[in-house]
C-alpha cells in the first residue's frame, strides 16, 4: 500500500482509505466534474471538502498538491507503475481517470481526439466566460456602473450556448448515443449557469431547444445526482 503521509496535504485532510483514490474538493462547477465522474466509473474513492469560502485552497497543505489554489485536485496512490500520482486542474483529472478505466472516453482514435476536443471547448471557453459572466450578474461585479463588462460576458456566453445547442440537433449526447467526459465536463456549468447565477433569461435560455433537453437527461443520471453533492458543504 503507498504511503500517502509522505505528502503534506494528507496531514491537513487524513486519509482514512490510503488505498483508495483521495479527492479534494468543493462542489462548484468545475469540483462536480470529478465526483460525477467517479461516481459514474464506479472508482472507489475517498472525498474532501476543501471550503474555498474559508479559503481552505489557498493553505500551505493545499498548494503542496494544487500551486495554483482551485479545487479540484486527486491524489491517487495507484498511479502510472503503481507509484501515487498527484494531479490537478479538473479537464485532466477527467482525462486520467478516464484512460486509467477505459470508461466515458471512445476507444477509436478519432472519437477519442473529437471527445477530447470538446473538453477543452469546456475549459477554455465554457468554464471561463460562464464564471466571469456569474461574477458581474450575481456577485460584486453586479455594483460596477459600467455595464460593458457584463454585457461582453453575458454575449459570449450566450455564443457558446448557442454552439452546444448546434452540437446537440440530432444528438442525445455531445458524441451521440454515447454519454462520455464531454457531457460531464459541460454538465455542471450548464447547469449553473441557469440555476445559481441564475442567468437564463440573460442568455435567452428559453429559446434553446437542445441543450435543456440535454441537460434534462444529464441530471436524470444517479451518478450525476450523488456527484453533485460530493463533497458536502460544510
Amino acid at each position: 500500500m503507498a504511503d500517502l503521509s509522505t505528502f503534506p496535504i494528507t496531514a491537513r485532510w487524513p486519509a482514512k482509505h490510503p488505498d483508495r483514490l483521495q479527492l479534494y474538493s468543493f462542489p462548484t462547477p468545475n469540483g462536480v466534474k470529478v465526483s460525477i465522474m467517479l461516481e459514474e466509473i464506479g472508482l472507489p474513492y475517498e472525498a474532501h471538502t476543501v471550503n474555498i469560502g474559508a479559503n481552505d485552497s489557498w493553505t500551505p497543505e493545499f498548494l503542496s498538491l494544487n500551486p495554483n489554489g482551485k479545487i479540484p485536485a486527486i491524489l491517487d496512490p495507484d498511479g502510472p507503475d503503481g507509484t501515487p500520482l498527484a494531479l490537478f486542474e479538473s479537464g485532466a483529472i477527467l482525462l486520467y481517470l478516464a484512460e486509467k478505466t477505459g470508461k466515458l472516453l471512445p476507444a477509436d482514435p478519432a472519437r477519442r481526439w473529437e471527445t477530447i476536443q470538446w473538453v477543452f471547448f469546456q475549459m477554455g471557453g465554457v468554464g471561463p466566460m460562464f464564471g466571469q459572466l456569474g461574477f458581474f450578474h450575481k456577485f460584486a461585479g453586479r455594483e460596477y456602473e459600467d455595464k460593458r463588462p457584463l454585457e461582453r460576458y453575458r454575449a459570449e456566453s450566450q455564443r457558446l450556448l448557442g454552439v452546444i445547442e448546434g452540437r446537440l440537433k440530432g444528438r442525445d449526447w455531445i458524441m451521440g448515443e454515447e454519454y462520455t467526459v464531454a457531457d460531464i465536463a459541460l454538465l455542471g456549468w450548464v447547469r449553473n449557469l441557469i440555476g445559481f447565477y441564475g442567468a437564463g433569461d440573460l442568455v435567452k435560455y428559453g429559446d434553446l431547444v437542445h441543450v435543456p433537453k440535454w441537460l434534462e437527461r444529464g441530471l436524470a443520471r444517479p451518478a450525476v445526482q450523488r456527484g453533485l453533492e460530493i463533497p458536502p458543504r460544510p
